[in-house]
């Protein structure tokens, strides 16, 4: 019997909804699966590529230009949180980091407290390895699930990837749909209080109340991008409505009307001139997709 397709598809969506730097031009597709049983049979029977994947938009920028093909957004899909008699706790690849965090502190279990300092979903951890605060999401995997072009769905342990900073390899074209995520028994209450503080300081020294990507650029190794940017005398610095923020100089915000073209200008600018003064090559932390805007 053939699978009736749930969730919803539409045409031509404007990615400036769906990215948390509030950009992008429209996606010819996308898709919200409802479960992972609508999206197995959208994948086998009405995808049309290239696909893109997507979480809560927070590290990505998405040209003017838009996206072909199909995005599937598994945002408020896919985020199931569960804890075995082990104490493993399972997560969908659309459970956001910070509902994850918080689970595991009520639960009793640390190491997962960084999770609430990283303002996307698990697939978007899992795919670049996103950390905070010294801490790493591939450090707590025990297991993955990826799913398949053609809907199938594989579980493979962590040893079968290559994980490095801010880097994943070895998934392929296949997507992740849940980890189990394996962290350490200890009072509720203490792990809840060092969770409380991350978020407290992340919300004194970060630019919170703007459209951002969160970071945009990777540490060069024994040093901060913050801190090579501000050296650099860069914040405050402007293109169109998109700003390096003198709060946190590793933000780029987004001031009310940015455009994607602005953004990336301004990446640009501020690569070329830490590069200039210090001759240190800042590498981007997110992902920059889609087509630019013909003009």
């Amino acid at each position: 019997m053939t699978h009736a397709i749930g969730g919803r598809l539409r045409l031509g969506e404007p990615m400036h909804r769906h990215t948390s730097w509030r950009v992008g031009g429209p996606a010819d597709r996308f898709y919200l699966p409802g479960t992972l049983e609508d999206l197995q049979a959208f994948l086998q029977r009405f995808a049309i590529g290239p696909l893109t994947w997507l979480g809560l938009g927070s590290n990505v920028l998405v040209r003017d230009g838009g996206l072909r093909g199909t995005v599937i957004c598994l945002a408020n899909a896919l985020d199931e949180i569960t804890i075995d008699a082990s104490g493993l706790i399972r997560a969908g690849a659309g459970a956001g980091a910070v509902k994850i965090a918080h689970f595991a502190a009520k639960a009793g279990l640390a190491d997962a407290e960084f999770l609430a300092g990283i303002p996307g979903t698990l697939g978007g951890c899992l795919s670049m390895n996103a950390g905070a605060h010294g801490g790493d999401t591939w450090n707590l995997v025990e297991w993955v699930e990826v799913l398949h072009p053609d809907g199938q769905v594989q579980r493979l342990s962590r040893a079968e990837f290559q994980i490095g900073y801010r880097e994943v390899q070895g998934q392929d074209d296949a997507c992740f749909i849940a980890a189990g995520l394996r962290l350490t028994p200890e009072d509720s209450d203490s792990v809840m209080q060092r969770l409380r503080a991350g978020q407290e300081r992340r919300a004194a020294t970060q630019p919170l109340e703007w459209p951002s990507c969160g970071s945009v650029f990777r540490n060069p190794p024994g040093d901060h991008a913050a801190r090579l940017i501000e050296a650099a005398a860069l914040k405050g610095m402007r293109y169109g409505d998109a700003e390096v923020s003198s709060q946190h100089a590793n933000f780029i915000i987004n001031r009310g009307a940015a455009r994607a073209e602005e953004i990336e200008t301004l990446v640009a600018n501020v690569q070329r001139e830490v590069l200039s003064r210090f001759g240190i090559a800042l590498q981007p932390e997110m992902r920059v997709i889609g087509e630019v805007a013909d003009v």
